[in-house]
């Protein structure tokens, strides 16, 4: 029998999908924030957001974005807008992350913008699953943070409008069920890419980000 031992990580990502939010900018143009805190239960997906980034900004002004699922063959697509924030004055634990201020990340990535049919923000054509969605809820985590870190971290519910899937998607017989066997989608571990079929790590261009730096402020419980 194996023997547990105590750890303390900085950061949890046990295996979440990779998810491309496109949302609008205030003048109008589209804005992509690569995510992997996601999960989904019915009808509504909760978001992990920081509350100052550009996604998060433009989705409380807006109620609106598209939920763009990529596969595990656009390893290149997510590693292109890993490291890059649509907020004009990146803010400094970003910058002490590595990140950068790109203006069109559909151009960085190589992305085509896809026009959506009940909210502004664009779909993204490449990925094989798309989901428009509007605000349903936002809620404060992590409130007992001391200082600055308090607020900082959101998790914002939205409510799925409208799913688009490629046709290889579909399962055979069924109007609206996904076939499993043949949806692979990219996995985040540990800050790692992988294909949920191969089982094998791709090159990660958030790998290299030392975890200890994502280590939030402790809580006092008063134990």
């Amino acid at each position: 029998m194996s023997t547990h031992s105590t750890i303390s990580p900085a950061i949890y990502y046990w295996g979440t999908p990779v998810v491309l939010v496109t949302t609008t900018n205030e003048d109008g143009t589209p804005n992509i924030g690569p995510i992997s805190s996601a999960f989904w239960l019915g009808n509504r997906c909760m978001l992990g957001l920081e509350s100052n980034s550009q996604t998060t900004i433009n989705m409380l002004r807006t109620k609106q974005c598209v939920l763009n699922l990529p596969s595990d063959d656009m390893i290149a697509t997510v590693n292109a807008l890993a490291r890059t924030t649509g907020t004009i004055i990146v803010p400094d634990i970003k910058i002490s992350l590595g990140y950068r201020y790109e203006k069109d990340k559909f151009s960085v990535a190589g992305l085509t913008p896809q026009p959506s049919d009940l909210v502004a923000p664009p779909r993204i054509q490449e990925c094989p699953a798309q989901m428009e969605a509007e605000l349903a809820g936002v809620h404060e985590m992590m409130s007992s943070l001391p200082g600055e870190a308090k607020g900082f971290t959101l998790a914002v519910e939205v409510r799925v409008l409208r799913t688009h899937v490629v046709r290889a998607l579909r399962l055979p017989g069924h109007e609206n069920r996904i076939d499993p066997d043949a949806w692979r989608p990219m996995i985040m571990n540990f800050q790692h890419l992988y294909g949920l079929k191969s089982g094998k790590p791709e090159v990660s261009a958030l790998a290299s980000i030392e975890e200890e730096l994502y280590r939030l402020p402790a809580e006092h419980l008063g134990h």
